[in-house]
């Protein structure tokens, strides 16, 4: 008997008639004999409007809004239960708690340690469908602890490798994987199917289809995953084992907004300044990304990253400390920044992918302030206003005129 999690973001649980509209898609997959758990988000903007109102009261302590974040899924639960129960299909909700996620780590930031699907597996083989709380799990101590942006993907994925389902289904608002943004480059491209490995790339540099941690999951367990609309029956992209062949070694150009840059100046060049520096970043969980360091004359050096906007503040204040602890000459920051990528499996394999992309920027009188490259992407930071016209101009010159 086929096993599946089908996960729906929050555009498609929106309200009653998206909810109803989830178990019309869940449907089909029961009267054909399938055993099928959902996972779900809290409905529509109802996270950011919880964040809002902690926002008017100060700083909350992060305990306190993963208590308050949780009750977002907890309404989208029990309502998609209720519709599938309306629709003839025995349903039960469950709470990630409940569902026996159990996560460490940071309140906001929790790492899935293990999973215990006692309950699931009984009303699975009972034929009933459990419907579980994404983006949420129980720490060691009772509490609740939220898994981070995105983290009902990460609840679906980790599910589905827990129960050994066959697919795993993640519908959202756009139609699957596409060769760049298609709300910001009119000729973008569905891609049939990508692996794994680009995906996770694709997702680590800003792509918004799926987050990037649950492709990790998805990899490290050979999870197929389907990305599709809930709005549309258009055929989505499968992100599995083996790519795809695609005709193109650059998959995506992908773009990154929600970025600022840090510079560290006259860094004494010393063992250990950069470690204790960076664990200081870690311990207090910011992460940093991009790192360039540059060699200056007379022991100093410059180091240059970048960390997400909503970690800033907190940012400034931990590499400020430490540039008073170590000597330093001082730091500067730049909000006013976006890193874009080209994303491929052959890029390492082609020398001519830079020289192209760093023509395209000359061309267009776009400054590159960092570079940097993997095996699978070459990813440059540019000023934020020209974002656009950098990411049309790749896709132009690696998707639409490679055929």
């Amino acid at each position: 008997m086929k096993r599946m999690v089908m996960k729906f973001g929050g555009t498609s649980v929106a309200d009653i008639g998206r909810i109803q509209a989830v178990a019309a898609r869940v449907l089909p997959y029961v009267h054909k004999g399938c055993q099928v758990a959902v996972v779900v988000s809290a409905m529509g903007k109802t996270t950011d409007g919880l964040l809002y109102m902690a926002g008017q009261l100060g700083a909350p302590d992060r305990r306190e809004i993963d208590q308050l974040l949780a009750t977002g899924e907890q309404q989208t639960i029990a309502l998609v239960a209720m519709a599938l129960r309306a629709a003839g299909v025995p349903s039960r909700s469950y709470t990630g708690p409940q569902a026996g996620i159990l996560a460490e780590g940071y309140h906001m930031e929790g790492r899935i340690q293990r999973l215990q699907p006692f309950l699931l597996e009984e009303d699975l083989e009972e034929g009933v469908v459990p419907v579980i709380a994404g983006f949420q799990a129980a720490s060691p101590n009772g509490d609740v602890l939220t898994l981070g942006r995105g983290g009902s993907d990460l609840s679906a994925v980790a599910l589905a490798c827990a129960l050994e389902a066959d697919e795993c289904h993640i519908y959202t608002d756009v139609e699957g994987v596409f060769t760049a943004d298609p709300r910001m480059v009119e000729n973008a491209r569905k891609l049939k199917g990508v692996s794994h490995e680009i995906c996770m790339e694709m997702a680590a540099l800003g792509a918004k289809v799926l987050q990037a941690r649950s492709v990790e999951m998805a990899f490290r367990y050979g999870v197929p995953v389907y990305v599709a609309s809930s709005f549309t029956e258009e055929e989505g992209t499968w992100v599995m084992q083996e790519n795809v062949n695609e005709k193109l070694y650059v998959h995506s150009v992908t773009q990154d907004t929600n970025v600022a840059k840090i510079a560290v100046l006259g860094v004494p060049d010393k063992p250990g300044v950069a470690a204790g520096f960076f664990g200081l970043l870690a311990e207090n969980s910011i992460a940093a990304e991009m790192i360039i360091q540059s060699v200056m004359r007379g022991g100093m050096n410059d180091i240059a990253f970048l960390v997400r906007k909503e970690d800033l503040g907190k940012a400034i204040e931990v590499t400020t400390q430490y540039v008073e602890k170590v000597g330093a000459q001082g730091v500067n920051f730049d909000t006013e920044v976006a890193r874009v990528s080209v994303v491929g499996a052959g890029i390492g394999n082609h020398p001519e992918v830079p020289s192209q992309m760093f023509s395209a920027f000359a061309e267009l009188g776009i400054n590159i302030e960092m570079i940097s490259s993997t095996s699978l992407s070459i990813t440059c930071v540019v000023e934020a206003l020209r974002v656009a016209e950098a990411v049309k101009a790749l896709h132009k010159k690696f998707v639409e005129e490679v055929r």
